[in-house]
């Protein structure tokens, strides 16, 4: 089975009427999944979620993933292994949401350096941590792909 190129992919939220597009990854380091706590003044503050970020204007979706999870963890993205799926969701603006979120590697999983959130776990389970059930259905998946 072929996985959608990014060009596809953006082209499909287009025309689903998406307002704004989001990368995610989920980092898989000896079979457990890196999950970041919100702050608690943040949109959905105090649940778990996978490194993700906005996608900027122009911005080709894989480039966004790169930069998304350097910024938000500090760790660097040795290989993108596999697209994993997309979810929507209303934004705290009120904007129409897709999620696009891939499993990667990254070059090393110590040194985690938070800048949005307030802490971080490797979950080796996705019940382990209070995550949507968007994200739970991509933990899961990733743990079929492992």
């Amino acid at each position: 089975m072929t996985e959608p190129g990014t060009d596809f992919l953006t082209a499909q939220d287009s025309r689903d009427g998406i307002q704004q597009q989001v990368v995610g990854a989920v980092i898989n380091d000896s079979g457990a999944f890196l999950v970041l706590k919100r702050p608690a003044d943040d949109f959905r503050g105090g649940t778990w979620e996978l490194p993700s970020g906005k996608v900027e204007a122009g911005e080709d979706l894989l480039d966004a993933l790169h930069r998304e999870v350097t910024e938000e963890t500090g760790l660097t993205i040795e290989r993108v292994s596999g697209y994993l799926g997309a979810f929507d969701y209303l934004s705290g603006s009120g904007k129409h949401t897709r999620q696009h979120t891939w499993m990667v590697t990254v070059t090393s999983s110590e040194g985690v350096r938070l800048t949005e959130h307030d802490a971080y776990e490797w979950a080796s389970t996705a019940s382990e941590y209070p995550v949507s059930t968007e994200v739970r259905a991509l933990l899961a998946k990733a743990e079929q792909n492992d």
